[in-house]
Formats: C-alpha cells, structure tokens, sequence
C-alpha cells in the first residue's frame, strides 16, 4: 500500500493539518503523521526528508507557517513530490510569509502549494497522485468527486 506522510513545523499546525488526515483517511490511504520543525530539529528533518522513500512514503505533505521553511527543505532533500500547505500561524503576518516562503521556490526544487490553510486540498491532491498508480484510490477519488458534483446540483435545487 501507499503511504503518505503528513508532517507539520509544530503541534500549533495540527488543527488545519488534520483536514489532511481526515480526508486521505476517508480514501483509506495509509498515512504517517509526525512534526519535524526545520528549525528546531534540522537532523530530523534530515534523515526524515531524506529516508521517508525507503519506508515506502509516496507523497508527502508539509504544513507550515511564519518562515515555513520545512515544505521547500523537505524538497531539496527528498526525491518525492512534495505539497506545501501554508499554514496562517500566531507568528504570520496573515499567512502571506508563509504562502510565498512555500510556494516562491527556486528552479528544480518544486513545491506543489495549496491555499492558506488548504489540508484538505493537500490530502485530495495527494491522493489523486497515489491513484495514478492504485486503481482502489483512483476509484475512491471519482466517487469524491462525483459526490461534489452530486452536493452543487442539490445545492441548486429549489433556486428561482
């Protein structure tokens, strides 16, 4: 089976982070969860950016806020995609550090960036990645999908 990691810079991330569990849980992807700050625990992240492959991790998340560092290291270390999820944190000045540090990366070091705040597109988009490769999640993502489509003509219903 596929694994995603999903890592945060700290424990304060876990609330919009857990969009990201929840949803790949619902995919029933098998997923690692852990905090790996790239400022506090630079070894960490090391042997985690550079290892995660090895335990069969195909995708990682990487939620961060202020500096946000860890999704654009984890990338110069990793040779696996990696989604950026800015995270609007008490030290942000309105998420908009967090949001360029992620998503301004240099040439041959991608970052996939999602919204402010956006786990749950994180979790989706990671999904759609192990899906390429796994009929089972593939199906579970169209189902998804048609589910929203299936909610906006409910939503419609009994309009003007």
């Amino acid at each position: 089976m596929s694994k995603v990691a999903i890592i945060m810079g700290s424990k304060s991330d876990m609330p919009v982070m857990q969009d990201a569990i929840d949803i790949l849980n619902g995919f029933d992807v098998e997923i690692e969860v852990d905090i790996v700050s790239a400022h506090r625990t630079p070894e960490k992240l090391f042997e985690f950016s550079k290892n995660a492959h090895k335990r069969g991790v195909k995708v990682i998340i990487a939620g961060a806020g202020g500096a946000a560092h860890l999704p654009g290291m984890v990338a110069s270390l990793s040779p696996l995609p990696i989604i950026g999820v800015p995270v609007k944190s008490s030290n942000s000045i309105d998420g908009w550090d967090s949001i360029l540090s992620i998503l301004q990366m240099p040439g041959g070091v991608p970052v996939a960036t999602v919204a402010l705040n956006g786990a749950k597109n994180a979790g989706i988009l990671a999904a759609q990645i192990i899906g390429s490769s796994d009929q089972c999640v593939l199906d579970k993502v169209i189902v998804y999908k048609e589910g929203l489509k299936v909610k906006v003509e409910e939503s419609a219903k009994g309009l003007i």
